[in-house]
């Protein structure tokens, strides 16, 4: 039987990817209380500036998640942190100043850990490299915001000190520092990796390069144990890929895609079904294994470009930009489900 619980890094992966959201959710209730307390307007501006990027990347982080497969908890060292932190923001024990040297340390660790994540992902295999890309844009960020907050810590600092506003040449070293990494990372990939509004189709599109992926990582290895861990990730990604569209997207476009085409996409997602609970059932060294397989890949290819380039179309021509972006947000929504119901089962 070739199924098996995803392995060990994965797992850890996973809950590294929770506790990056937990942390996001902290960084965004911070930044929503220093603007009610802050009184400088200009550092009010900028952590408002920070707050919608950080809004924005909750977004993305979820997007990544429910990508990568894999739904965790964070570790609970984490959410006591998370805990401990909330508390110590509301308290009126630590001045401003001394509650944005906490909130810089939770973006450097938010930087880190996206880095970290990045490589182990170059470790554990293609697929989840290419599922974990939209953080990219969220490590770039947060980096960036790191120079904004050494430059805030730079005023805040000096007014507690002194009662006087530090030198505004501050803020054009924090420029310089921007324009600096910003070149060092190029902005096709810092401004174009992934948006928290991603459409149906580009969620859609991202789910079957990943199982693309996955088939070529089971094809290109004999290692019998990594041939069960693509597939159990393979398995569970087309099972609930297909379930999420057959409730959100394929009913949203049942009239403007017509009856028989869409019933049509019902019925090879039936028989693709049939056939991953076939391949479930053999030894991954068996020729029929093998055979199986590579009847699943074809009628995922057959599946995927149909809708790339017939259902695409329909969704285009018949949802607004807003419509192809809550079919994308019901969609995620329902794979996260899908996904927490299957780990439980």
């Amino acid at each position: 039987m070739v199924a098996t619980i995803p392995d060990q890094k994965r797992q850890a992966i996973a809950q590294k990817l929770a506790s990056m959201r937990a942390i996001q959710n902290l960084i965004i209730d911070n930044e929503r209380q220093f603007i009610q307390e802050c009184s400088d307007q200009d550092i009010k501006n900028r952590l408002q500036q920070m707050l919608e990027d950080d809004q924005k990347n909750i977004g993305v982080i979820e997007t990544s998640i429910t990508q990568y497969g894999i739904q965790a908890e964070p570790k609970e060292t984490v959410k006591k942190m998370v805990e401990q932190a909330q508390q110590m923001m509301k308290g009126s024990q630590l001045s401003m100043y001394e509650k944005m040297v906490q909130h810089e340390l939770l973006k450097h660790g938010q930087v880190m850990s996206g880095l970290i994540v990045h490589k182990a992902g170059q470790i554990a295999g293609a697929d989840v490299e290419a599922a974990l890309g939209p953080l990219n844009t969220v490590n770039f960020e947060n980096r960036a915001h790191q120079e904004q907050l050494k430059g805030i810590l730079e005023v805040l600092g000096t007014m507690e000190l002194t009662g006087q506003k530090a030198d505004q040449s501050v803020w054009g070293r924090v420029q310089d520092a921007l324009s600096a990494i910003t070149g060092a990372v190029g902005s096709a990939v810092t401004q174009t990796s992934d948006k928290s509004d991603m459409n149906i189709q580009d969620i859609i599109r991202m789910d079957h390069q990943k199982a693309r992926t996955l088939f070529a990582e089971i094809e290109g290895t004999n290692d019998t144990q990594k041939i069960r861990e693509y597939f159990s990730q393979l398995y569970n990604d087309l099972m609930v890929h297909s379930e999420a569209e057959e409730q959100t997207v394929y009913p949203t476009m049942r009239p403007y895609y017509g009856e028989q085409h869409t019933q049509e996409l019902f019925d090879e997602q039936a028989q693709l079904k049939s056939v991953l609970e076939e391949l479930k059932s053999l030894s991954p060294t068996s020729s029929e294994f093998k055979s199986k397989l590579q009847e699943a890949k074809n009628m995922v290819n057959h599946h995927a470009n149909e809708e790339e380039n017939s259902l695409f179309a329909a969704i285009r021509n018949n949802c607004s930009s807003d419509q192809q972006e809550q079919m994308a947000t019901r969609f995620k929504e329902a794979k996260k489900q899908l996904q927490t119901k299957m780990q439980k089962s």
